[in-house]
């Protein structure tokens, strides 16, 4: 019979995984030497090669990559729905050179240059570290499926072309990513991305400039007008909310050319998906706008051709859904109480919940994610930890 101490997970194990997963390289697109760590050490404890599985989630992803989403699957030996636990394997280029360093409660990266990576490698470790202490006590569970998805930080691809086939159709699902261990999002925005490419005509800048017709000029106006009109940034328009952001500009090679292509990387969010609607066609109008106000001397004016896509869908998931109060519950079993939230970024709960499967986010104790100045708490990240092993081996009758 498990002691009650099987049902918490080692501290000093979960710790030594979540330290040696933060510096390993693997952002989007990349994550095959994270995906090697977590397969050879569920494989050293006892887990059959046959459970462990990866998709081709990577080959119908528009940014490629060199591996697909990781997907355990465990049969029950408790009577009840399979329960998923998710986590994403990526990290930004910023945490690339990672150094994780301990002080105290707190661990950050020695590397001053870098991020630490905590985003999303301690979610890696809370599934890995929950997964470990099932294998190795043999603990009584229901049927598992743990999933590390690739590619979420370019847009949740990972989890948007999951193969759902291989997650064997769980009823609950739980989602490690950042913020603290009680924090439950129920509900998420929804995200279009942008691509923006401006063509006006190329002269030379010191003996014919008003032959040319400057696709940096188009980009400035249309920026300068959304913002002007409230329409970039945090947006604010009667009881609708949202935001926008210009991101990424593309243009240009030397000082003494008239620039004739930018191209710009933008995106729109809201959690009310007409009004996002509403965010991009302020956008477009805009560019269009900039594009009729810029004209060379023959009076020809440029050109601007917008493509926009579906990130992900917002969602809400009601506070009486199953996982949502499986999650609280656990929380509560270990003496803490849970905070309901809704996050204005996206996360793999987006896809999921859209395939079917709600999926509630919880937190593991990161902070300052995506900064040189990132953290993550072992406190909150130890209690992480024990909270998805509840979940994992907990029925409540």
């Amino acid at each position: 019979m498990p002691k009650p101490s099987d049902y918490t997970v080692d501290p000093k194990m979960a710790l030594k995984h979540v330290m040696e997963l933060m510096p390993i390289v693997g952002k989007s697109g990349q994550e095959a030497p994270v995906a090697d760590y977590v397969i050879k050490t569920l494989l050293k404890a006892g887990a059959s090669p046959s459970a462990i599985q990866s998709d081709a989630a990577h080959r119908r992803s528009p940014n490629g990559g060199n591996c697909g989403n990781l997907v355990m699957r465990l049969p029950g030996s408790i009577r009840a729905p399979r329960r998923m636990l998710s986590a994403h394997l990526d990290t930004v280029p910023i945490c690339v050179g990672s150094q994780p360093q301990r002080r105290g409660h707190f661990v950050r990266s020695a590397n001053p240059a870098t991020g630490l990576g905590a985003d999303n490698r301690a979610g890696t470790a809370v599934l890995l570290s929950t997964a470990l202490q099932i294998l190795r006590r043999q603990l009584p569970h229901p049927p598992l499926t743990f999933c590390w998805f690739v590619q979420e930080e370019t847009g949740l691809l990972g989890a948007r072309h999951v193969s759902k086939g291989l997650l064997g159709k769980p009823k609950l699902a739980f989602n490690w990513d950042g913020g603290a261990a009680t924090k439950l999002i129920i509900g998420a925005t929804g995200g279009y991305r942008m691509r923006i490419e401006i063509e006006g005509l190329a002269s030379h800048a010191g003996g014919a400039p008003e032959k040319g017709i400057s696709a940096i000029s188009i980009a400035a106006l249309a920026i300068a007008n959304l913002q002007q009109q409230g329409w970039h940034g945090l947006i604010r328009k009667g009881k609708q909310t949202g935001t926008s952001n210009v991101g990424y500009i593309e243009g240009g090679e030397a000082t003494n050319v008239v620039t004739d292509r930018v191209v710009i990387r933008a995106e729109a969010r809201s959690h009310h998906p007409g009004f996002r609607k509403r965010i991009l066609t302020q956008i477009e109008k805009a560019f269009q706008q900039a594009v009729k106000q810029v004209k060379n001397s023959q009076r020809k004016t440029g050109q601007v051709l917008i493509e926009s896509r579906l990130d992900y869908e917002s969602f809400r998931l009601p506070k009486n859904e199953p996982c949502v109060q499986a999650a609280q519950q656990a929380i509560q079993s270990l003496g803490h109480r849970a905070e309901l939230a809704i996050a204005n970024g996206g996360l793999d709960a987006n896809w999921t919940t859209r395939h079917g499967i709600p999926t509630v986010s919880l937190g593991c104790g990161q902070a300052n994610a995506h900064t040189v100045s990132e953290t993550l708490d072992t406190r909150e990240y130890q209690l992480a930890c024990n909270i998805a092993l509840q979940l994992a081996t907990h029925i409540e009758n």
